[in-house]
């Protein structure tokens, strides 16, 4: 586990089948600013089935058994894997882009200029006529790393970088219970304006554009009802599984996992229906 990119979000601890990752809030540090919470993998407990390091929304988790990236989980086909799908066109970017650190705060994004042949330009202003035309702009993004905050998509020219969030839900602070002054959750959210505080209010509110719905910030929240957080869908390629299913319930609830079975179950159907209508088709040909 990569801990300097490790959120300490709950998709890990909650999907983990064998409760081998526990979190732990830390207490606050002299500027009274909350630390990310201490995570603990428990070895003994570990089936090394690869699941944390499938679902992980920051990509900080990787199994390697003999020094080999191994999923079981997915090489038996009992388990999907995250779809990220991140889509870029260099072409609609800006003459003079915003930095890259202010398009995105995990630093997971850089830009690059390079010749017709390959070669690096560094600064692609300075170039003169014809050369200024023939240059090609590159929009790198680590990807196994991105969580699809959409901060990257938001900032820059429409259709630049297409993102689609592989977890989407709702999250509602209840003014009511937020105990006075607190920035737990504001202090531990790994996204850069997911939660923002108003000086009008002296609040915490959430900004759902750029929410990946990790839960970084409900598991440090003091009071239980003050924070909300339910995850309604994750995408992620096809696959039967009860042994989803169950992570699907522990990371949503037994409503939406109950949604995306009816939703399989009617796709099965009209397969079968299909499959049948064919081979009427073929009977009478």
């Amino acid at each position: 586990m990569d801990k300097t990119t490790c959120a300490t979000c709950q998709i890990c601890s909650l999907a983990c089948p064998k409760e081998a990752i526990t979190l732990q809030k830390q207490t606050k540090t002299p500027d009274q600013k909350l630390a990310k919470p201490k995570i603990d993998i428990n070895l003994n407990k570990c089936n090394f089935c690869g699941i944390c390091d499938i679902l992980c929304p920051y990509g900080a988790v990787k199994l390697t058994i003999d020094g080999q990236h191994m999923l079981s989980v997915v090489e038996k086909k009992s388990f999907p894997t995250l779809t990220r799908n991140i889509q870029t066109n260099p072409q609609k970017l800006p003459p003079n882009p915003p930095k890259t650190e202010d398009l995105c705060p995990l630093k997971l994004i850089t830009i690059t200029y390079t010749t017709p042949n390959g070669k690096p330009i560094q600064n692609p202003q300075t170039l003169k006529e014809p050369e200024k035309s023939w240059y090609h702009t590159n929009i790198n993004i680590d990807k196994d790393h991105c969580p699809c905050c959409t901060i990257c998509e938001t900032k820059l020219p429409t259709g630049t970088i297409n993102i689609q969030k592989f977890i989407t839900g709702k999250i509602h602070i209840n003014q009511t219970k937020c105990p006075p002054n607190c920035t737990d959750c504001l202090d531990t959210c790994p996204i850069t304006g997911a939660l923002y505080k108003t000086k009008e209010d002296n609040k915490i509110h959430t900004n759902e554009t750029y929410c990946i719905y990790c839960g970084a910030c409900k598991i440090v929240c003091p009071v239980d009802e003050a924070l909300e957080l339910k995850r309604t869908r994750i995408n992620h390629t096809p696959v039967r599984s009860g042994a989803w299913n169950k992570a699907l319930e522990r990371l949503t609830s037994p409503t939406e996992m109950t949604k995306e079975l009816k939703t399989k179950g009617s796709q099965r159907a009209r397969d079968s229906v299909k499959r049948r209508m064919n081979l009427e088709v073929e009977q009478h040909a």
